[in-house]
């Protein structure tokens, strides 16, 4: 561990559930809910509005609505969350080399390898700065930790939520952990957690006190023993800059159990589809198929096979997927489909062959997406379904917009944009010709 708080860990505040109120000014301070808005939905990510009523993440959609009966319920825009995602992490960027993302909200920043900080002082400063920065950039708000290490600092982060900033100066982290409940470390989940309670272990102090040797004795050696170094505050982890991609992989969850066979095929190939499609965008290909089944009953069944190159080619995916299902039972319905790719590669066995032949390049120059065949298109679904709720609209007359709700052949927009005021809602059939889907709104004026 470094002898300065010189490890930033940044944790963006209820993302999801951020970007939506700022880009929907009637909704800033009241409870914003974002996930699944089918009967086997779950949350994504609550505000904080949200989050005072009992509501937090992953827990079942039809429990949150039970709590929250009067929060806005909103299918996520990960492709919107996305673009602020990256906003963010050129922030970071800027500040060193060695960033490590942890999920789109989220990730470890190494501020003496940039050079940016050396000490205590500076560490607040390009902290704070980072959280002005933020705000400038995106609208939104993102909470700060700094410490000696990884898991310290994200220990500082969630002391500084909502926005704010705090720092673990070295020397004072065994006093800062002693008192913390045993799941304030990293790795101690709820069994874990009962495992130590019924040893008469509730505090990270507690843990220490144990010993390594009690502590292996309850949880194991692998465990017992990192759980004693992190109760000590030892963590000598880096920060690793890329991670390597292991797999690429796409899924649903269906509101209905599917029985009919031929529609879980249609649904296999359209996920091979979407799965390729994200392989290439990644610049991958892989070698090996896998598909994912969950049945009726909660069992989970994976199928894989290996091809004997790479392929970014969504025919061969999608043979080697319908193949894959072909030896899975299927009768009592499916509530799941995934189909992924894994042994990942960043070339193809026709690059190889085209390298050989020497037109590399020619074949480079003819790549791009292609369409999704007609034959396995979605099965048609009815009109209301074309408007999800928080979905960004743009209506002839009145402008931009998102839609509220929709049901019974009618569609509520309520128009108003990132800058503007709470705006007025309208009601529109759900064919109206002047109501089409938009792309949303940056977030602050002149920024994209």
């Amino acid at each position: 561990m470094r002898s300065a708080p010189t490890i930033l860990h940044l944790d963006m505040d209820a993302f999801y559930a951020s970007v939506e109120q700022a880009s929907k000014p009637s909704l800033r301070g009241k409870a914003v809910i974002v996930g699944g808005l089918g009967p086997r939905g779950v949350v994504a990510t609550a505000s904080y509005e949200a989050r005072v009523l009992g509501v937090h993440s992953a827990m079942p959609m039809s429990q949150a609505r039970r709590l929250a009966p009067n929060a806005a319920y909103l299918v996520p825009r990960f492709a919107l969350y996305r673009s602020i995602s990256d906003q963010v992490m050129a922030l970071l960027r800027a500040l060193s080399p060695l960033v490590e993302p942890l999920s789109l909200d989220e990730a470890f920043v190494d501020l003496e390898a940039g050079g940016t900080a050396w000490d205590e002082r500076s560490a607040r400063l390009v902290g704070a700065k980072l959280r002005a920065d933020i705000r400038a950039v995106t609208g939104l708000t993102g909470s700060v930790g700094l410490a000696a290490s990884k898991m310290l600092a994200k220990i500082a982060s969630e002391q500084a939520k909502p926005d704010g900033l705090v720092v673990i100066e070295p020397g004072t982290e065994r006093a800062m952990l002693e008192p913390m409940p045993v799941r304030t470390l990293p790795g101690v989940g709820p069994a874990t957690g009962d495992h130590l309670r019924r040893a008469g272990i509730h505090t990270v102090g507690e843990i220490a006190e144990a010993g390594e040797d009690e502590l292996v004795r309850l949880l194991g050696k692998a465990h017992g023993h990192a759980l004693y170094a992190m109760a000590l505050a030892r963590d000598d982890r880096p920060v690793v800059a890329e991670r390597e991609t292991k797999s690429v992989s796409v899924e649903d969850t269906y509101d209905v159990d599917i029985h009919d066979r031929v529609r879980v095929g249609t649904e296999v190939a359209r996920l091979a589809d979407r799965c390729v499609r994200r392989l290439r965008g990644a610049g991958l290909s892989g070698r090996t198929i896998v598909l994912k089944v969950r049945r009726y009953d909660f069992s989970t069944l994976t199928r894989s096979e290996t091809l004997r190159g790479p392929t970014d080619d969504p025919a061969v995916v999608r043979e080697a997927a319908a193949r894959l299902l072909d030896s899975v039972d299927t009768t009592g319905g499916v509530r799941l489909l995934g189909v992924g790719v894994s042994g990942l590669a960043d070339y193809t066995q026709e690059d190889l062959f085209a390298q050989a032949a020497g037109s590399a390049g020619e074949e480079a120059a003819g790549e791009g997406e292609e369409p999704e065949p007609a034959s396995e298109a979605r099965p048609e679904v009815s009109a209301e379904r074309r408007w999800p709720a928080g979905c960004d609209v743009r209506h002839a007359e009145y402008g931009h917009g998102w839609v509220q709700g929709s049901g019974l052949g009618r569609v509520t927009v309520r128009f108003e944009t990132p800058v503007s005021a709470p705006g007025r809602v309208k009601t529109f059939r759900v064919d109206d010709p002047a109501l089409e889907v938009a792309e949303p709104l940056p977030l602050v004026e002149g920024v994209r």
